[in-house]
């Protein structure tokens, strides 16, 4: 796509949702670090998703997480986060922080543990009937530590029944997007350990079931884009789940480690009609920000996105095509890097003064005031987060 008008136009109709726990305090397993002006509520999570929206004028949705996000009124929660601009994107639900799924939930040898998960995601589909939500977005930590721990086909089935349950229960206009993660906290074997076994189950249900890409999901040097490209084709893709690893689930701001997979990445979506809204691909980060501001980090990780997917709609196509097909390997790669080495920042500063915006979303948004009015409002209360 070498039309810049065409390229801004795409970038124009683009939308990244952020998280609800990107706002809260993180840290690792050793140590959570506590900052200044963190939400308590999550009112006030959306609140902040808000300013990311308001500054870069493509994150108009906010995904959340139950329980961390549980409130008595949902509605009231879609309602508030209208107010605000945005809107309630993904319902994420949670069947690894209780103790009864040390050995599993919907994998679970115990029927009683099963059950509870289970009603655990059934109630996430009422939450998204209220908040008028899409988009169920489910990962299982279950797996096995040891082998002959459990029996491996025994918690296909198990995985296989729940995920038929709560195929079931979902609208007409409502899906689910099922997660896959090589390891970890399972560490000999993962019951959705990769994109194949999550594409098998969701094959077998239905068009309402469809897989999601965690970029931080994978071993190490695995081709993400073919991942990318085949569930594409297949009509499977429902998402992604964007952040950056250097060695293995990192949740890093995404494109910080690695930016040119970001790009392989962003141009099989666009070679593939990913933005096409018939395919209804998701575009959402998963990232904690242990170190750096919560909201400053989440705009950087807009406009990451947005830097690969205007490399990547900048391919030359019909140049890279003629290469490809006449077998010149050079230039059929010189091609492909020439749209990557091109500095696309000038042209989004110029599409963000079109659309009324700074050019500069950090540098607008520390100059708002907004992190210094909450940092003071916020003193009290019991700030949001997740323990380790």
């Amino acid at each position: 796509m070498n039309d810049t008008s065409a390229v801004k136009d795409a970038l124009r109709r683009q939308q990244i949702e952020t998280p609800s726990w990107a706002y809260g305090n993180s840290g690792t397993r050793f140590k959570v670090f506590a900052q200044r002006g963190v939400p308590r509520t999550p009112r006030e999570k959306i609140d902040d998703a808000a300013q990311v929206h308001r500054f870069t004028g493509v994150a108009p949705s906010v995904a959340i997480h139950i329980p961390w996000d549980r409130v008595d009124d949902y509605a009231a929660l879609a309602a508030h986060a209208k107010e605000r601009g945005v809107r309630i994107g993904a319902v994420n639900t949670n069947v690894f922080q209780d103790d009864d799924y040390m050995l599993g939930s919907v994998t679970n040898p115990d029927p009683a543990v099963r059950r509870k998960a289970l009603d655990h995601l059934l109630e996430a589909v009422d939450i998204m009937d209220a908040t008028g939500s899409s988009d169920l977005k489910l990962w299982f930590s279950d797996g096995t530590n040891y082998p002959g721990q459990d029996d491996i086909r025994d918690r296909q089935d198990r995985m296989a029944e729940a995920l038929a349950a709560v195929y079931e229960r979902l609208g007409d206009d409502q899906r689910f997007l099922l997660e896959y993660k090589l390891f970890e906290p399972a560490f000999y074997m993962t019951d959705l350990p990769d994109w194949g076994a999550s594409y098998a189950h969701c094959l077998k249900l239905g068009p309402k079931a469809q897989v999601v890409v965690d970029t931080g999901h994978h071993a190490p040097g695995t081709n993400i884009e073919f991942i990318v490209a085949f569930l594409l084709r297949e009509g499977k893709l429902g998402g992604f789940d964007f952040n950056s690893r250097f060695y293995a689930d990192d949740d890093l701001m995404v494109g910080a480690a690695d930016p040119f997979q970001l790009f392989r990445i962003m141009y099989e979506v666009v070679r593939g009609g990913g933005y096409d809204a018939e395919t209804g691909v998701a575009f959402m980060l998963d990232q904690c920000h242990n170190i750096e501001p919560k909201i400053q980090g989440q705009i950087r990780s807009v406009m990451n996105v947005q830097e690969a997917t205007a490399k990547a709609l900048l391919v030359d196509a019909a140049a890279l095509r003629s290469a490809q097909r006449s077998g010149d390997v050079l230039e059929a790669n010189a091609v492909f890097m020439d749209a990557y080495n091109t500095d696309v920042r000038p042209l989004l500063a110029e599409l963000r003064e079109e659309m009324g915006l700074h050019p500069d979303p950090v540098a607008a948004y520390k100059a708002s005031g907004y992190y210094e009015r909450i940092a003071e409002e916020r003193k009290d209360g019991q700030a949001a987060g997740w323990g380790a």
